[in-house]
């Protein structure tokens, strides 16, 4: 009885807040909101937050009324990690169970944030639940949740597959901070993203930190999204390089469990300065190596950030090891066999 009664939850009865973070975006800002307008679910409220894009954003987005909506102004681009810290400190400041965060480049369909409140409320275990993002067209995976390889190097799962390969809803390592509804309790507990990240890698971070204190994350391929893929961090040249070059070895030593981290910091060490080779014909070697030079310097707050989280973690080494991808994803594989000069 009390299975039939736990499964027959809706979400219905979930107050979400949804965080939407925009720089310099409004023309995809307002597609978002207008797809938003749309959602099924009820019990929901906008935060939206203009991260000090300094153009027509303010003025734009002041234009829209909608009676659910909170609209916040940043003096100046806190990136990623502070502008969506602003939204769950807001969420939780106003009591609200759940809080989505949500790429102002994304469209979601009228059922996603109903079908991520409802598989969030069936399973008390699971602290966050990640969609099934499409790209534009809707024909092609832009990201089914997060892998994290044995190499310490993540991956979106599935990416560029046909929509009707996209993998069916279960638990997997990690959710993309693009699509993503997350109790506020676990915020409360593990604290906010971390700000050194500024962008790209953080909800990876987040999920190791979940994974590591036992809370688990629900991929629903019913909540879909159709994603205009960096469309934000593309208005920047090297960017996106020099971030992720920046933030990998940040969630590695941050997160890794004794004694794992010691065959697979081989590995990782191999793999990062192969994809700094693979920079050099591309013209992003500049950006790498600043993003290197910038996580050695990271590297004493890193490690003390690992004190902290490794004195919380209260799964096994054999349940981490259950959760990761043995292998390099197949997109890094082909990116290393490019640099060194393979077919």
């Amino acid at each position: 009885m009390y299975n039939r009664l736990h499964q027959a939850k809706t979400g219905d009865d979930m107050r979400a807040a949804v965080v939407i973070l925009n720089y310099k975006g409004w023309h995809d800002t307002k597609k978002c909101l207008a797809a938003m307008k749309k959602q099924t679910h009820e019990d929901f409220e906008i935060y939206l937050i203009d991260n000090g894009s300094g153009d027509d954003s303010v003025k734009e987005l002041s234009k829209i009324k909608m009676k659910n909506i909170h609209f916040h102004q940043e003096p100046k681009n806190t990136g990623f990690t502070g502008g969506v810290n602003i939204g769950i400190r807001w969420a939780i400041e106003h009591g609200f169970d759940a809080v989505a965060l949500l790429n102002n480049d994304a469209a979601p369909e009228p059922d996603w944030l109903k079908n991520l409140a409802t598989a969030l409320e069936q399973k008390p275990e699971v602290g966050a639940v990640t969609s099934l993002m499409l790209d534009t067209t809707g024909n092609f995976i832009d990201d089914a949740g997060d892998e994290y390889s044995t190499w310490g190097i993540p991956a979106l799962r599935a990416e560029h597959l046909p929509k009707d390969q996209a993998p069916d809803s279960g638990l997997l390592f990690g959710a993309t901070g693009g699509a993503t509804l997350y109790r506020t309790k676990v915020f409360q507990q593990i604290g906010f993203f971390d700000e050194d990240f500024f962008a790209y890698n953080e909800d990876v971070d987040i999920s190791w930190r979940m994974q590591l204190v036992g809370w688990k994350v629900w991929y629903e391929k019913t909540a879909v999204v159709f994603h205009k893929h960096s469309a934000t961090s593309s208005k920047i040249p090297g960017f996106t390089i020099n971030q992720v070059f920046k933030n990998l070895p940040q969630v590695f030593w941050k997160n890794v469990p004794f004694p794992m981290i010691i065959p697979m910091w081989f590995k990782f060490t191999m793999i990062y300065f192969m994809f700094m080779v693979y920079q050099i014909p591309k013209g992003g070697f500049k950006f790498a190596a600043k993003g290197f030079i910038q996580s050695i310097r990271l590297w004493p707050q890193s490690l003390a950030k690992r004190r902290r989280i490794q004195k919380t973690k209260t799964v096994s080494n054999a349940y981490i090891k259950s959760l990761l991808y043995h292998g390099l994803p197949l997109k890094q594989v082909n990116r290393i066999k490019k640099a060194l000069g393979f077919k």
